[in-house]
């Protein structure tokens, strides 16, 4: 079975889903509760690499001391951006899955489905009720 890893919040609705969907596929991820495990800087700066974004493309902004801090600042540089999210893992958005397909923020949750190497088995409704995948295992 492939290697899979979900940098997970169990409090937030899409990691929730992005884990069943993930699930639904007949794996089974390393799940990392990345407020209780963060990532060091190193594995912070391969996952942004490896999604090819900028740290600031991955800050999270609602709930966290991103307006406190000034985060929107335009000054901060990747480096310092990634030492706030090392300092404050809350201020990483999630969740990140990666797979031998890729890495990915996915938010929505929906976006797992382009990374995962194995087909949905049946059906999956997210949490607020909106249907995700049919019966046989399609996208609706």
């Amino acid at each position: 079975m492939s290697r899979i890893t979900i940098y997970h919040n169990p409090a937030c609705g899409t990691s929730r889903n992005t884990l069943g969907l993930i699930r639904n596929s007949g794996a089974e991820p390393e799940v990392i509760e990345y407020l209780k495990t963060p990532p060091n800087k190193v594995r912070l700066q391969e996952l942004l690499i490896a999604m090819g974004i900028s740290a600031r493309d991955l800050l999270r902004q609602k709930g966290t001391p991103y307006e406190e801090l000034n985060l929107g600042d335009p000054k901060w540089t990747d480096d310092e951006l990634m030492d706030f999210m090392v300092q404050h893992p809350g201020l990483m958005n999630r969740p990140v899955v990666v797979t031998p397909l890729g890495t990915r923020l996915c938010r929505p949750s929906e976006l797992v489905l382009d990374i995962l190497p194995n087909p949905q088995k049946g059906a999956f409704t997210k949490e607020d009720g909106e249907a995700v995948i049919n019966a046989e295992g399609q996208r609706v």
